[in-house]
């Protein structure tokens, strides 16, 4: 299966840094400029990323994705919270196939070569 992901409206989502369910939360909330209302749970999140009327302007008419970058610690600091995430991040492309959510793999100091062409798995 293929999905086309040309024309979407990219949304990235930073979570360098982020050390908590709290701080997920409110940098979802700021990415995708969730209204005040937002309940800052994962069934709020789930909710609002399938739910077309509070995606970004411009979203809804050709699909979203979701690009999750800096995402490495929180899931080693926070693995349940994180495979609660990615659950989440399911069950809302599942809902809604004009959403996507793609991790974004490298990007981050911590997991760069500390050798030229040497990296941590050598």
């Amino acid at each position: 299966m293929t999905h086309d992901l040309t024309g979407r409206l990219v949304v990235p989502l930073d979570l360098d840094g982020v050390t908590d369910k709290a701080g997920l939360m409110d940098r979802c909330a700021r990415a995708l400029a969730l209204p005040d209302w937002f309940g800052r749970d994962w069934d709020a999140l789930v909710d609002s990323l399938s739910d077309r009327t509070v995606w970004p302007e411009g979203a809804d008419g050709r699909g979203l994705l979701l690009v999750v970058r800096g995402w490495r610690a929180y899931a080693e600091a926070r693995p349940q919270e994180w495979a609660t995430a990615q659950e989440v991040f399911a069950e809302a492309v599942g809902r809604d196939p004009a959403l996507t959510v793609a991790l974004a793999v490298g990007g981050s100091a911590e997991h760069l070569p500390d050798q030229a062409g040497r990296s941590d798995r050598d």
